[in-house]
């Protein structure tokens, strides 16, 4: 699906630097070229040359290289020019590129391209951002591992299988003289169950995707002068919260970010939870059981050398972790035998055995390269729909419905599964797909 546009954009971000790449996409890329610098190049040849004005005069130095379609990012003829990384004289390359034939391109529009010509399916597109967005090591991977084809394998191989059930049932209902056998009832029936144990496997790293994409959410709760804002501190490796005996110092939440075991965490020192005449901590630890019920992660911290004194932890659905601190001191006896991690925020003691707990909590496969395929919020809702779909159509093979009807389930869940990968391309969902994307990708 070539353009007949010729699109310009930059795509290094604004600012100063040595250099900044502009890029050109479309069937006049190398005549816009030509235009503004005299010159035709050769393809995959870095080429030095003069952008001039209209006056002649020029406007900077560049070095350009063009990529023939539709061996190129877009499947389009492609240049791309290094030209000085001011954002002044960036501006101006741009502008006489504009000014040479070439339009602004939409947000997106690069990726778009080479998704309408083929170049990658619609979750290698959406991957493009995330690995722009990428926030941690495992989010990065993740990434990678979705624009080499993770999810696009995954989804075609339920397709596949799929397409196989639907020719069987499409041949009984040619032949309707033929009823379905019951040993190919059941054949059938497997199959499909297959397809959705596939399904819910790939459907179960949706909150995985979410919390690579945004964050765990990350709070640190217990009572007063048991290590909180100490293990803030120690998470972080520099002193970002006020550290003291005194109970009550921490009146507010504080809130960082942290890369442990490559997930990022969303830190959030909370105010010490115990009994308080005094209206400003009150207000403090409803913020700080507010910040627990909210969070996907709560540490719990508590002071190993004295008795056990659960404080008044938020009820909340996230996963959680006892905390154990100062073990580098005699550890009271009632603690003997109880189910949590050793740490102390003193010595750094725990600090790896803290990462391994969260990352065997929230990545399935333990944070192993090849087990990350994190879907997507979109990615979730057609993954739900076809097995949906195909839940009817089980109904309807095991209930001796007409093929006809289980044919239906099964098209509209080929149909649910296609919209993942782009096999059915509404416009509405490539426009908030590549909506979200940076200019010049």
């Amino acid at each position: 699906m070539q353009s007949t546009e010729t699109i310009a954009a930059i795509a290094t971000p604004p600012g100063s630097g040595a250099i900044a790449v502009i890029r050109i996409s479309g069937p006049q890329a190398t005549a816009v070229l030509q235009a503004c610098t005299g010159k035709v190049t050769q393809p995959r040849r870095a080429t030095l040359a003069y952008v001039r004005d209209a006056h002649g005069r020029v406007v900077d130095e560049v070095v350009t290289t063009y990529f023939a379609a539709p061996a190129s990012y877009t499947g389009e003829d492609v240049v791309e020019l290094s030209c000085h990384g001011g954002m002044l004289v960036t501006r101006r390359v741009l502008e006489r590129l504009l000014q040479c034939g070439a339009r602004p391109a939409e947000p997106g529009e690069f990726t778009r391209r080479a998704f309408e010509n083929g170049r990658m399916d619609l979750t290698r597109a959406e991957a493009v951002m995330d690995v722009i967005n990428a926030g941690s090591d495992l989010a990065l991977r993740a990434a990678q591992n979705q624009l080499h084809g993770a999810i696009f394998r995954k989804v075609e191989s339920a397709v596949d299988r799929l397409i196989s059930v639907a020719a069987h049932v499409e041949a009984y209902i040619d032949f309707p003289e033929e009823d379905i056998a019951p040993d190919t009832t059941q054949e059938l029936v497997a199959a499909v169950d297959a397809v959705c144990a596939e399904l819910r496997l790939l459907l179960a790293t949706a909150d995985e995707g979410r919390l690579l994409r945004e964050g765990i959410r990350t709070a640190i709760v217990g009572a007063p002068n048991v290590g909180k804002s100490s293990l803030l501190n120690m998470l972080l490796g520099y002193e970002r919260a006020i550290v003291s005996d005194t109970a009550g110092t921490t009146r507010d939440t504080i809130e960082e970010s942290v890369i442990l075991g490559g997930l990022r965490l969303r830190l959030i020192d909370t105010a010490g939870l115990h009994d308080s005449a005094d209206a400003i901590e009150r207000a403090g630890m409803e913020r700080s059981r507010r910040a627990g019920a909210e969070a996907d992660l709560v540490l719990e911290v508590a002071d190993a050398t004295l008795p056990p004194a659960r404080a008044d932890i938020p009820q909340t659905t996230a996963q959680h972790i006892l905390l154990l601190n100062k073990c580098d001191l005699p550890e009271h006896p009632e603690w003997q035998g109880a189910d949590a991690l050793r740490i102390s925020c003193r010595t750094g003691q725990g600090h790896e055995a803290l990462a391994a707990a969260i990352t065997a909590l929230f990545l399935h496969g333990g944070g192993e390269p090849d087990s990350l395929a994190a879907i997507n919020t979109r990615h979730r809702y057609a993954l739900q729909q076809a097995l949906e779909y195909l839940a009817a159509a089980r109904a309807g093979l095991l209930g001796g419905l007409s093929p006809e009807l289980t044919d239906v389930d099964l098209r509209a869940a080929l149909d649910a599964l296609g919209s993942i990968s782009g096999r059915v391309d509404t416009e509405d969902i490539l426009t908030r797909v590549f909506a979200t994307f940076c200019l010049g990708k």
